[in-house]
């Protein structure tokens, strides 16, 4: 820590930036989220935040999500403990941007653009998005229906996977062990030679975590293959598999025995993409998919469960889009998408293993379909001025059509500042399990609707970049269960009314420092859990020849636990810090310690957080 400290304080000596790294900075404000070609942010009204593979590696995270939380203003993830989110009762993993949660699937995660969540439930497998396939990660804020559909209506996280761009052989094995009997080893391997490239991945990663009955355990890997079949187009087949094991201990209260989880995610796409002067696009197919099994557990240990909890679910997919320069500043992108969606639950016998029917809708199997046309239309008017408008018609065998518009304006009164203002509708098609499944399950759902608008102003001056966001949500049609007629029954009555702010802000010292803050306020009609009303960020990172050292602090103000009748909110504030010192030209050795405060608080109600914990290892490059 002392070494740590000097580091922070050598940064006030620190000088202006190089132009290196203005020029790094530069590439950073290239998207492919807010439209399918890559795109300066500048030009597009969407609120979009990169982070690259430097941030995502710089604190040896195995998971992609404890990054994005802090970099990205108005977004968080539910936690409960040291390492692993599960799924099922009492599980964490729940994205929430601008109170509109993932754990309901109205917040999408994609993987290079293609859509990715569970095809019972609907919501994303936060378990699954690991940092050993991730080049980048674009975080748009605000509905992206237009262009993804259906759980689009709050955002999208694209996780953008890695690519060998360099002719030559990278090898990267990083080993970590630290509290709790914590593990995790990870090993990759690039390839780049003429036309083709590779990139192969594995890791293993395990904790006893901080409660009794609360193991976690993970293994899995991922293979992309590339081949540039031309000056103008290339070809790419990838996959990737998490397999993971987690207890649950129940709240504390409420301890529970025996709940343990098995937990298989996969997915596998292929695609062909084309890139011309004045067009691009792409043809692809992907599948993602899981295979699950829960013991719901038991409050008595001396009274086992008979019966396991089983399902299968498979989304797969085809897409196809073109964008095509018509005319100077101009650019048109049109596509088609088709999804079929695949959910099956039931229980199995613990003696036998026989599949058993269950009564009361506690089983069920359900295929559906969506198909949908879209346009996305930019145009630069004048040097200073573009605009922006798209429409989808997606079609859903179960709840029929629906018209998807946004639009879009920006205007850049300065050089190296924006002014953008973007008015957007956003949906989500029932799940399987709201029509089919339990006894609240309804056929006749509706799709849940929202509008979302917002200003926002961003402004680049040669090493401080800084920016402000105002938006303003409001929804209907939202699915709850309600009572009808005596019975509880899911139907279209929730309503959502948010609004608030966004700020960030980041200083590049020197080449060797840099800070950087973010905050948010969120103000909800309709209360949300897990969902704070005030997030605020501030780190700083430090290189110098052999040393990376980052301090960052995380600020949570009313964050809601519980809500209704019995609401419960926690405020807390969390220091992390890590420090990786290059002990020769390929070995590096790493050290991380998180909630160095040692704060006492919950994320989910009943499940307290650890207190300090820590990590070290090794990193080897060959």
């Amino acid at each position: 820590m002392k070494r740590l400290l000097t580091l922070l304080i050598a940064t006030s000596a620190c000088t202006m930036m190089s132009a290196e790294v203005a020029d790094s900075l530069s590439l950073n404000e290239v998207v492919v989220t807010g439209t399918r070609n890559a795109t300066d942010v500048r030009h597009l009204p969407m609120t979009v935040t990169i982070i690259g593979r430097d941030k995502l590696t710089a604190e040896h995270q195995a998971s992609i999500l404890p990054t994005v939380i802090r970099e990205v203003p108005g977004l968080f993830v539910t936690s409960r403990s040291m390492m692993g989110y599960g799924v099922s009762t009492g599980a964490a993993g729940g994205i929430n941007l601008r109170g509109i949660s993932g754990g309901a699937g109205q917040l999408l995660v994609l993987i290079d653009g293609h859509p990715q969540y569970q095809g019972i439930y609907g919501h994303p497998i936060s378990d699954s998005y690991q940092t050993l396939m991730a080049e980048r990660v674009e975080v748009l804020r605000g509905p992206a229906s237009v262009l993804y559909g259906s759980n689009a209506m709050g955002g999208v996280m694209n996780i953008v996977t890695r690519q060998a761009r360099q002719d030559g052989v990278n090898t990267n094995i990083q080993l970590g062990a630290g509290s709790y009997g914590t593990i995790q080893a990870e090993a990759s391997n690039q390839v780049r030679s003429g036309k083709f490239s590779s990139t192969v991945s594995a890791q293993y990663n395990r904790t006893d975590n901080h409660r009794p009955r609360m193991g976690f355990e993970q293994y899995g890997g991922y293979l992309k293959l590339g081949y540039d079949l031309s000056d103008h187009w290339n070809a790419y087949v990838d996959g990737n598999v998490t397999h993971f094991n987690a207890s649950y201990p129940g709240a504390t209260d409420k301890p529970m025995y025996d709940a343990d989880q098995w937990i298989t995610r996969g997915v596998v796409s292929a695609a062909l993409e084309n890139h011309y002067g004045n067009t691009s696009g792409a043809l692809s197919v992907y599948s993602n998919f899981g295979r699950h099994k829960i013991d719901d557990g038991t409050t008595d240990p001396a009274t086992r469960t008979q019966r396991y909890f089983r399902s299968k679910d498979a989304l797969t997919g085809v897409s196809l889009y073109q964008s095509i320069q018509l005319f100077e500043g101009n650019r048109v992108t049109a596509g088609v998408d088709y999804m079929h969606i695949y959910g099956n639950a039931y229980y199995t016998s613990k003696a036998t293993d026989e599949t058993l029917d269950t009564p009361n809708k506690q089983s069920g199997k359900s295929y559906r379909n969506e198909i949908a046309g879209y346009v996305d239309f930019r145009q630069d008017l004048l040097s200073w001025l573009t605009i922006d408008a798209g429409i989808r018609l997606d079609h859903h065998s179960i709840t029929g059509s629906e018209w998807v518009p946004q639009a879009g304006v920006v205007i850049r009164p300065v050089e190296a500042g924006e002014i953008k203002a973007m008015a957007s509708k956003g949906f989500r098609n029932p799940t399987m399990r709201e029509m089919y499944l339990y006894p609240p399950s309804n056929t006749d759902l509706e799709p849940e609707r929202l509008w979302n608008y917002e200003l926002s102003w961003k402004h680049r001056l040669s090493s401080f970049t800084y920016g402000a966001n105002l938006y303003y949500i409001k929804g209907d049609n939202m699915i709850q269960t309600q009572p009808v007629n005596g019975k509880p029954r899911n139907v279209n009555t929730g309503e959502i009314e948010n609004w608030g702010f966004e700020l960030e802000a980041a200083y590049h010292v020197n080449s060797h420092c840099s800070l950087n803050a973010n905050g948010a306020y969120l103000h909800m009609k309709n209360k949300v859990l897990a969902a704070p009303e005030l997030t605020a960020y501030a780190g700083t990172n430090y290189r110098c020849v052999k040393w990376l050292a980052t301090l960052g602090l995380q600020y949570i103000n009313n964050l809601y636990t519980a809500v209704g009748n019995n609401e419960k909110k926690e405020s807390f504030a969390l220091l992390d810090a890590s420090i990786t010192y290059a002990a020769t030209r390929n070995i590096s050795l790493w050290a991380r310690g998180e909630n160095l405060l040692a704060q006492k608080y919950e994320i989910n109600a009943g499940y307290p957080m650890p207190r300090a914990t820590f990590m070290g290892g090794v990193s080897i490059n060959f």
